[in-house]
């Protein structure tokens, strides 16, 4: 997909007949997922999950939203992380993928169920608080399958565009591209990676599950499953530059453990080789 989708608005509502998969969380909060489709269906146009949006919920969901805000911003998780994006190495990092254009937009793939749990709100409000701290962050696009109009009207409030069609995370990097994706399926990132393959991975910036997790995990079950689902990720670590999250307490682990910073430096043609794992 060398390009975005057009977005929906908060006006746009129709039934949407899908399916559910369930990622566990390490114990905690767990959140709807759906499955990865094949890429002929990635084009499938996308409606929320309901009819119409509820006045009384998209009120009451700004307000836990805007909490959640307030929380972020306050917050040693947030001090921490804007130190760490302000370090020379992290920040310069930014800047290889900017090259010469003045903001890299952020597309949120998989943000997850905003009215019932708080990882996910906790999650949005990092990115919203971002593109307000960093005049190169751009501007936002999020889709979740799962999103009800309720949701969708209040992301387009926030300021965010909610894409009307379901691009299983193939979207081309065709300009610098912050991918914001805390916590989705390996399937999905392996999308990404395999949409990008080649110069476009290093006009992209990902922010998700650390790559090293998965290595270390494939390691240790020769057998599982990722190792399928996975290629693209765990060829991608020999040229990526990974800076871990640091979660510094409970409040954040649900929303952002095991969560890093990745860039993409291929120089080699013989590192985007596949290989047998």
């Amino acid at each position: 997909m060398a390009a975005s989708s057009k977005v929906i608005g908060p006006e746009t509502h129709m039934l949407n007949e899908d399916w559910t998969v369930v990622l566990p969380r390490r114990g905690k909060q767990r959140r709807n997922l759906r499955r990865i489709r094949s890429p002929e269906e990635q084009q499938k146009p996308w409606f929320p999950t309901e009819i119409e949006s509820d006045p009384h919920r998209v009120s009451k969901l700004l307000q836990r939203i805007e909490m959640s805000i307030k929380k972020m911003e306050s917050s040693e998780f947030y001090r921490t992380l804007l130190d760490q994006l302000q370090t020379p190495e992290v920040l310069n990092s930014f800047y290889n993928v900017l090259g010469s254009e003045s903001n890299m937009q952020m597309v949120i793939y998989g943000i997850g169920c905003l009215e019932s749990y708080e990882p996910p709100r906790l999650q949005l409000s990092l990115a919203i608080l971002m593109k307000r701290k960093f005049s190169w962050i751009g501007d936002i696009e999020v889709f979740d399958p799962i999103l009800s109009s309720t949701e969708a009207w209040v992301l387009e409030a926030l300021g965010c565009s909610v894409l009307s069609v379901n691009e299983q995370g193939r979207r081309c990097a065709i300009k610098p591209t912050l991918f914001y994706m805390p916590h989705c399926e390996a399937e999905l990132y392996n999308n990404l990676l395999q949409a990008n393959w080649g110069e476009m991975l290093k006009q992209m910036v990902l922010f998700g599950n650390s790559f090293e997790m998965y290595h270390q995990h494939v390691l240790e079950f020769k057998g599982s499953i990722v190792v399928d689902t996975a290629r693209h990720i765990l060829a991608a670590r020999r040229f990526t530059h990974e800076f871990g999250i640091k979660t510094v307490s409970d409040d954040y682990f649900a929303g952002f453990h095991d969560s890093s910073w990745l860039f993409f430096r291929p120089d080699l043609e013989s590192e985007l080789q596949l290989k047998e794992i």
